[in-house]
């Protein structure tokens, strides 16, 4: 099933943040962060298995066409 890329208005500290890469670009998650903030219209992520095996911090424009969406779980 393909649910096409979801406009979301306000991202969080927590979030999910799921990546469509443009190699691919299929409508399909590719890769997943963690939303650490957003400023200044750019979004901080948590990402890892990024340069080789590392965990590591990434920013992108809100806008970047590379992200298919994000999720919020239902934290406990």
């Amino acid at each position: 099933m393909d649910y096409g890329k979801i406009e979301v208005i306000h991202q969080k500290h927590g979030d999910i943040i799921f990546f469509d890469w443009t190699d691919s670009n299929d409508g399909k998650a590719d890769h997943v962060g963690i939303v650490d903030r957003v400023e200044n219209n750019k979004v901080y992520t948590i990402e890892g298995n990024t340069s080789g095996d590392m965990c590591k911090q990434n920013v992108y424009d809100i806008g970047s066409s590379v992200i298919l969406g994000y999720g919020t779980p239902a934290y406990q």
